[in-house]
């Protein structure tokens, strides 16, 4: 495998699951004619619903392509599972509630190095008055450290090196492993070529949910990193929210921070990256050939 360009290496697809049975299904249909050669390895934390049963469906009409794995986790800590039962020189992660353009693979394929990290575009489909919402970017040593583990490679060697996600997090675990990544002397590239599409929250009381708890993970990361928006305009901030929905978004993102703050105490993230080591999971299916 070392010899192989990096171009042609073995890819792990890490998928993290929990009650995903509506989209689950799409998902593994777009990944299962992706640019070879790859592997699958889906982690499910525990679902009540037939997510797992839809992908031993999958799995039936491609037996060497997906390991199903079943451990209750975080969604870190799921991915962190995923690697650890991973063969593959890289790994991309991609969430249960997405879809992979056919060429999502292939485009990320011509990024690929030892010491680098690479984006693809991630597109939202749902409610177009969520989908229309900007992310706030945080930069670190000139890059955009916010791009979404939903669409994300990582040179296996470098993730592990890392400590891979720290499961102390909430959310905002792909943020904090991003900043590592930068300081550790990686680069990040972003190609806008390769194109996930992610399913938004289907109402709005759960896409308030959703942005309650980023704000609780971003205040996660000023504990772990230190003050990490100090450069960032509180005025460009505010003229971002434009409408009532943005504005929803925001107040309910300020009150899962100030959640945080108020009730953190002795929970509040070192510097450690919170995992000793790797996890291995507990397969439900045999690997892949």
């Amino acid at each position: 495998m070392g010899s192989e360009p990096a171009g042609r290496s073995l890819v792990s697809i890490v998928v993290t699951t929990r009650n995903e049975e509506p989209h689950v299904g799409q998902l593994l249909e777009s990944l299962a004619h992706q640019d070879p050669p790859f592997e699958i390895v889906l982690v499910d934390a525990l679902s009540r619903d037939r997510t797992v049963a839809v992908a031993e469906e999958f799995r039936a009409r491609h037996p060497s392509l997906l390991r199903i794995v079943v451990r209750g986790c975080s969604r870190g800590g799921g991915r962190n599972v995923g690697v650890a039962e991973a063969r593959g020189e890289y790994v991309a992660f991609i969430d249960g509630d997405c879809i992979a353009d056919s060429g999502w693979l292939g485009r990320l394929r011509l990024s690929f190095g030892p010491k680098t990290v690479v984006a693809g575009l991630t597109v939202a489909i749902g409610k177009p008055r969520y989908g229309a919402l900007e992310r706030v970017e945080l930069f670190q040593g000139g890059y955009d450290v916010t791009y979404p583990s939903c669409n994300l490679v990582y040179p296996r060697a470098l993730f592990e090196r890392l400590g891979g996600f720290d499961t102390r997090f909430v959310t905002a675990e792909d943020i904090d492993l991003n900043l590592r990544a930068v300081r550790g002397g990686a680069s990040i590239r972003y190609d806008d070529q390769a194109i996930v599409l992610h399913h938004m929250r289907a109402t709005f009381v759960r896409f308030l949910y959703q942005a309650f708890w980023n704000g609780y993970g971003r205040k996660q990361l000023t504990e772990k990193h230190g003050s990490l928006w100090v450069r960032y305009r509180v005025r460009r901030l505010l003229a971002g929210q434009k409408g009532v929905i943005a504005w929803a978004r925001l107040v309910a993102a300020l009150g899962g921070y100030a959640t945080r703050v108020l009730t953190g105490g002795a929970r509040r993230l070192g510097p450690g990256t919170g995992e000793a080591e790797l996890p291995s999971g507990t397969a439900r299916s045999g690997p892949a050939a």
